[in-house]
């Protein structure tokens, strides 16, 4: 079985580890390009949202290269993300694409339809495999995470623009190649020495910008047109709200289990918006809550266009920008969204924060 996955950051170098330690042959969709998009937005409908349509993309493409099987997440709640899967697999089918829809659905305590997505993928691997190619990829995600904040730190001071970028490759690489659980503690320390050697300009004032929104479009920096690298070269911070470690862990093993605490989120919420309203919505609004008490310059929040819970989260942030006091600049992303445009706004709202800024401390 030839399989393939969507792109969704450096989550391909946990799921290709993954599915080889499995015994799958992996088939990698290429990088995410403009011919990933343009593939997706032909077929996908109309007003589906970005993500869809770079996945239908991705697995056009890996289709050519020869893949027959694609793993796919499921979802829960209003969130279209639950039917994805669905959806897409009859969109390849009426083009002709034979692609057989490996869906892993989030538990919830009912582990049927997971287990058979999974025995579908671990049929050549013995228990013993199963559980060090599990330890192997959690092993380079969490270091892949660890890596990725403190890459977030170190672009916004650099002294060499574009230096925390080369050496951020070169860890993602060291990482992806590593076989044990020993390499991969080896990669991180390397990958850690990388990004301590960058010289840092250690008078430039920076701001600290809080990113936030629908999990893809913060994590894939090809559909978010790199805006981490974008506000970091502007010497932005940006603290990301979502790394996909803790997503994982709270919401595949702690949700399965019944042990997941949303108590804090809800909390910080709770004079705005109470109740859950599918997908990342209620954590772009109590993650603008917390930013703003814990001093942030500023938050970002973006999100596919036509993506419900975010568009819920949207109209609330007004009314959290003026009771908490802090600035928040929307960017709802579609297939027709350019760098130029982006870049033009970004430097827009990080004017109007080095001005608060200034006059918060004094200066003119």
């Amino acid at each position: 079985m030839n399989v393939t996955f969507p792109h969704m950051g450096y989550l391909n170098v946990v799921l290709r580890s993954i599915l080889s330690g499995f015994g799958c042959d992996v088939v990698e969709p290429p990088p995410i390009n403009q011919e990933t998009i343009n593939l997706g937005t032909r077929y996908a409908p109309e007003f589906a949202c970005l993500p869809f349509k770079v996945n239908i993309g991705n697995f056009i493409q890996a289709a050519g290269l020869g893949a027959d099987a694609v793993v796919m997440a499921g979802g829960i709640g209003p969130c279209r993300f639950g039917y994805y899967a669905q959806v897409q697999q009859q969109i390849l089918a009426d083009l002709g694409v034979d692609l057989k829809m490996i869906v892993l659905e989030p538990p919830q305590g009912q582990w049927k339809q997971l287990m058979q997505g999974l025995r579908c993928l671990t049929t050549k691997a013995s228990p013993l495999a199963i559980y060090r190619t599990i330890a192997l990829a959690w092993a380079k995600l969490g270091s892949l995470d660890a890596l990725a904040a403190q890459a977030l730190f170190v672009r916004a001071r650099e002294s060499e623009r574009g230096s925390t970028t080369r050496a951020w490759n070169k860890i993602v690489d060291a990482l992806d190649r590593a076989s044990s659980i020993s390499a991969v503690r080896t990669a991180a320390g390397q990958g850690n020495a990388l990004l301590r050697q960058i010289r840092l300009e250690a008078s430039r004032q920076t701001l600290k910008v809080g990113l936030v929104g629908e999990l893809y479009t913060v994590l894939e920096p090809a559909v978010n047109l790199e805006i981490e690298r974008l506000l970091g070269t502007m010497g932005v911070e940006v603290i990301r709200s979502i790394y996909l470690s803790p997503w994982i862990l709270t919401n595949l093993v702690l949700h399965a289990l019944h042990l997941r605490d949303d108590k804090e989120h809800y909390q910080l919420a709770a004079p705005y918006l109470n109740h859950f309203i599918g997908g990342h919505g209620l954590e772009s609004v109590s993650n603008t809550v917390r930013y703003a008490r814990a001093g942030v310059d500023g938050v970002v929040h973006i999100a596919p266009l036509t993506c419900m819970p975010e568009i819920v989260a949207k109209s609330i942030l007004p009314q959290i920008s003026a009771r908490e006091n802090i600035p928040v600049l929307t960017l709802m992303l579609d297939e027709h969204s350019a760098e130029t445009g982006i870049v033009t706004r970004l430097e827009a709202f990080c004017d109007l924060l080095w001005q608060r800024k200034r006059a918060r401390v004094g200066n003119p």
